[in-house]
């Protein structure tokens, strides 16, 4: 990557985050549009997410990565502290690729 490209992102970067900031008295966002923004951050950590879980570059990850990940889920869900949460879902992950499920 040149300097050049380096320096195009980065200042792009910078103003993106600077812009609401700037911005925010300017004009206002109906009600709808917040809501359609909140739910498209969402949809796109959803979709983040269970790219992540179920695929490897283009090839399926294997059922040990789903299981913790289904674990970590079920100890969100039963509001278990963070930290164990961690633990939980890679030692599922760990435990069952060990034992040879990959």
């Amino acid at each position: 990557m040149t300097w050049t490209a380096l320096l195009v992102l980065a200042g792009g970067t910078y103003l993106l985050r600077l812009a609401p900031l700037l911005l925010h008295d300017r004009f206002e966002l109906s009600p709808r549009t917040v809501r359609v923004v909140e739910l498209a951050a969402v949809a796109l950590l959803v979709a983040l997410a269970a790219t992540g879980t179920w695929f490897e570059g283009d090839r399926f990850a294997g059922w040990a990565r789903p299981a913790g990940v289904a674990v970590a889920a079920l100890a969100v869900w039963r509001k278990v502290p963070f930290v164990l949460v961690v633990v939980l879902a890679a030692g599922t992950t760990a435990g069952l690729r060990l034992l040879g499920v990959a």
